[in-house]
């Protein structure tokens, strides 16, 4: 129990690479398809990236809520994943790979750390 904090941090940054693979390489034509159908209904490209993360994050909650057989944990890193993306999105200007899951980790481990580490 005393690293569950450190599995959760790994599995949704596999999570979120997981579902950029299946987004951009296996569902392309669909998720493009997608997109155009979300643009016509909201009124912004903002509501539409806002739609896009928490489409993510959903994906996010379902992988950890199957993995770990927890529905709070789910929920927890699903919206934690959240917030750090819109934040950075709107904060950060360095789209680095390595800086992008560098933060991501840390901020998720000393998330959960903070709930189960002790």
């Amino acid at each position: 129990m005393e690293l569950l904090w450190f599995y959760i941090a790994i599995i949704l940054a596999l999570s979120d690479i997981i579902h950029g693979k299946l987004m951009w390489n296996v569902f392309n034509d669909f998720y493009v398809v997608f997109a155009g159908f979300v643009n016509e209904i909201v009124s912004s490209p903002v509501h539409g990236w806002v739609i896009h993360e928490i489409l993510e994050a959903i994906f996010n909650i379902v992988v950890l809520s199957i993995i770990f057989l927890s529905l709070e944990i789910g929920i927890l890193g699903g919206l934690v994943h959240l917030s750090i993306d819109i934040a950075h999105t709107l904060f950060l200007k360095d789209k680095n790979p390595i800086i992008h899951r560098a933060l991501h980790f840390v901020i998720e481990s000393l998330f959960f750390i903070l709930i189960y580490g002790f």
